[in-house]
């Protein structure tokens, strides 16, 4: 089933790319792992998948201790605890959620005892929703303008949740308000945030026709947790 649900979901991203007058290889889709066993990783590895994100630090530490003979490419993208960074710090090939300095300060900590260099996203909250963590627009100018301090970070883009609601003009704001930002990021000098990791199961497509150039796509590809 993995292996179908791949194949047609890479089918659905090629068409919107083209339609969108992108590039099919603009866009890299993350296979939302999170809660799903090693089972169904291996299952999607073998259909051709390398790029997977986890929310939870532990149970990615876990997983990433099983596949780390494999040549995967590993996001995080849960909330991250400063207590839990330094399981997740430089076996991570990209951080999502940077919401605060504190974190991003633990992170350029771990990544220099590490001799590292961490990938990291902002993260912007671009709903008006009060359960959404990320920061808004002076938040992220204020983390873009610290982390060129940390010559062990480097921030590669940043990353939003659209809102769970149906009406799609309401979620394309969200997608669009997010692009206007790196763009405006850009603008002011930070020429090296040029990622937008935004989309997911239900939102994709609109993600896409914005400007996404990472998709968090978990339910399309492993089903629905029972």
């Amino acid at each position: 089933m993995i292996r179908k649900n791949l194949s047609h979901l890479k089918e659905l991203i090629a068409a919107k790319c083209l339609s969108a007058g992108r590039e099919v290889d603009s866009v890299t889709l993350i296979a939302v792992s999170k809660l799903f066993g090693t089972d169904h990783m291996r299952e999607a590895i073998s259909a051709g998948q390398i790029h997977f994100g986890e929310n939870y630090a532990q149970e990615f530490r876990d997983k990433f201790a099983v596949f780390s003979e494999e040549n995967l490419v590993w996001h995080y993208i849960g909330t991250l605890q400063t207590n839990k960074v330094k399981y997740v710090t430089g076996n991570a090939d990209y951080i999502h959620s940077i919401d605060s300095v504190k974190i991003l300060a633990e992170i350029q900590k771990q990544a220099e005892k590490k001799g590292i260099i961490q990938k990291v996203f902002l993260e912007f909250k671009s709903s008006f929703e009060t359960t959404k963590s990320g920061g808004g627009i002076e938040e992220v100018f204020t983390l873009a303008a610290e982390s060129t301090g940390m010559k062990n970070i480097e921030v590669a883009g940043v990353m939003t949740m659209a809102p769970f609601v149906d009406d799609i003009t309401i979620i394309r704001d969200a997608f669009r308000r997010t692009r206007l930002l790196v763009e405006e990021l850009q603008r002011s000098g930070y020429s090296g945030i040029k990622e937008l990791s935004m989309g997911m199961t239900g939102d994709y497509l609109t993600a896409i026709e914005e400007g996404a150039t990472f998709l968090r796509i978990g339910t399309a590809i492993f089903g629905e947790r029972n």
